[in-house]
């Protein structure tokens, strides 16, 4: 763990709440005390089922103090997907800003988790806890990027690759600007965490956290920004397309500097953006798998907005190359010429472990110390990086990845399905959401209804189709694949989507 001071405060502004380091690190040993009393020790695991408060960094510091390992998880997910990521993570501890229901509850006993709440350390007089020994090489966060209904995909950083990546950024960005940073981010996904929080936070810089993605705080956006004196934000693009409609720009000046990252960004956005804030506004370019922010376009000089521009690497080295494959024991890539198109490589020391239980998927993507991102790119002359599109079939929802295999993984549970293809359409608002393509047994309203309601039951609100197509079939290849972006044209040409049935009371 960094040095205690280290650590800048966290703020709270919707509860009006600002916590000095002493006071988060007292949190931080009464909840060590709690976890250990509980049964945590060195290795295991813990679930985050809430976060952006400042309770969820004390619980991590005193997660990380006994030698365990956290798992935050979106606090929207089903039962459903709660139970699965906990099949898959087989955690020690769940804990809870609010208690689960009793089925829940069941469930994450079942596999030996026990239940902690917030409060719980306050009723108990617990002897402080002595930290573990840890080695930079243990594991420290597991963050799920897929498989919440199917198959779980968690990538597995260590305290070195987390440190890596904070180190490698202090040294690509320095922290002044970071002074009073702003989260409106999800802390249970590489960027609203591991950069937007802790590397500002463990730095010395303050921190303030409001709930990610509420509309009612995005209209106030330019107020907050004042009010608070924010010096840094990062975000993504769905959020500046609302903003940009609904709140009125900052007046005080005190923005600095804003990083957009999680989704593409184009030229035009990124100067009404610009234009907005007036500050300087960076393109940000992550991965979860790399700790999340590798790149970007903070360079010597003023940079003129691009659609695909992401800029040099931060700690690190981006390669473009020909092939899918590293040649040879020496690790060589077969690299592009100079604006020439291709697979996009990074090599940091930011890099995951590798996928939880899962060394098929890491043995896919990593090699000779290289990682695969599954983006198209190209280097200029000068080596900066544009993007130019993506290998993966993810659907990329405001910033929020949601993955096609998921969604068909629920939808195929319903006995009158005969087929499925979940695909990524474009959206003014989001830049992509989810469409979906079912061949029925029984096409009809009826049947679609029913459809619909079961996935609200095991999908996340995020997850859920918003364009339903109807078709005889589903075009496959002789080898049985199916290609989602050629489903996606066939739909968007020949059929008109159908409303999106909600059942009373949806959201």
């Amino acid at each position: 763990m960094f040095a205690d001071s280290r650590l800048g405060r966290l703020i709270d502004p919707l509860r009006d709440r600002s916590w000095e380091p002493e006071a988060l690190l007292a949190f931080c040993r009464r909840r060590a005390a709690l976890f250990a009393h509980l049964g945590l020790r060195s290795h295991e695991r813990v679930l985050l089922h809430y976060g952006n408060r400042p309770e969820f960094f004390g619980d991590l510091l005193a997660i990380w103090s006994l030698g365990a390992c956290a798992v935050p998880i979106d606090a929207r997910l089903t039962p459903f997907e709660v139970t699965t990521l906990a099949r898959a993570a087989q955690p020690r501890l769940s804990l809870w800003e609010e208690p689960p229901a009793e089925p829940l509850r069941a469930d994450l006993a079942s596999l030996g988790a026990e239940i902690a709440m917030l409060g719980d350390e306050e009723r108990r007089a617990l002897p402080e806890a002595p930290p573990a020994r840890t080695s930079l090489d243990d594991d420290a966060l597991i963050l799920f990027t897929s498989g919440t209904t199917g198959q779980p995909k968690g990538v597995v950083h260590t305290h070195r690759s987390l440190r890596a990546r904070w180190i490698g950024l202090q040294q690509c960005l320095g922290v002044a600007s970071f002074r009073r940073t702003l989260c409106l981010l999800p802390t249970h996904f590489g960027h609203g965490l591991i950069c937007n929080s802790l590397f500002p936070w463990l730095f010395g810089q303050d921190l303030y956290l409001l709930p990610p993605f509420r509309p009612d705080l995005v209209v106030q956006l330019g107020s907050l920004l004042d009010r608070h004196e924010i010096t840094f934000l990062s975000s993504v693009p769905s959020l500046w397309r609302l903003a940009l409609k609904t709140a009125r720009p900052p007046a005080r000046g005190t923005l600095r500097r804003v990083f957009c990252g999680s989704a593409p960004l184009s030229a035009a956005l990124w100067r009404s953006i610009r234009d907005w804030t007036g500050a300087q506004v960076l393109n940000a370019y992550g991965i979860t798998e790399t700790a999340s922010w590798l790149a970007g376009t903070t360079t010597p000089v003023s940079v003129e907005p691009e659609d695909g521009l992401v800029g040099v690497a931060w700690g690190g080295v981006i390669r473009v190359a020909r092939s899918r494959e590293v040649g040879g024991r020496s690790g060589v890539l077969d690299p592009c010429a100079a604006g020439e198109a291709g697979f996009v490589w990074v090599s940091t020391p930011a890099l995951m472990r590798g996928y939880l239980d899962r060394p098929d998927l890491t043995n896919a993507v990593v090699s000779q110390g290289w990682f695969l991102t599954g983006d198209i790119g190209v280097l200029d002359d000068r080596g900066w990086l544009f993007l130019r599109g993506r290998e993966r079939e993810e659907i990329n929802k405001g910033g929020i990845k949601v993955h096609p295999a998921d969604v068909d993984s629920v939808v195929e549970r319903f006995a009158g399905v005969r087929d499925v293809c979940t695909f990524a359409y474009e959206d003014a608002l989001h830049g992509e959401d989810v469409g979906i393509a079912v061949v029925l047994e029984e096409a009809s309203d009826r049947a679609l209804l029913a459809l619909q309601e079961l996935c609200a039951r095991y999908l996340a609100g995020y997850q859920l189709p918003q364009r339903w197509y109807v078709l005889a079939e589903i075009p496959r290849s002789s080898r049985g694949k199916v290609n989602r972006e050629a489903v996606a044209k066939r739909c968007a040409e020949s059929f008109q989507a159908r409303p999106l049935l909600r059942r009373a009371g949806a959201s």
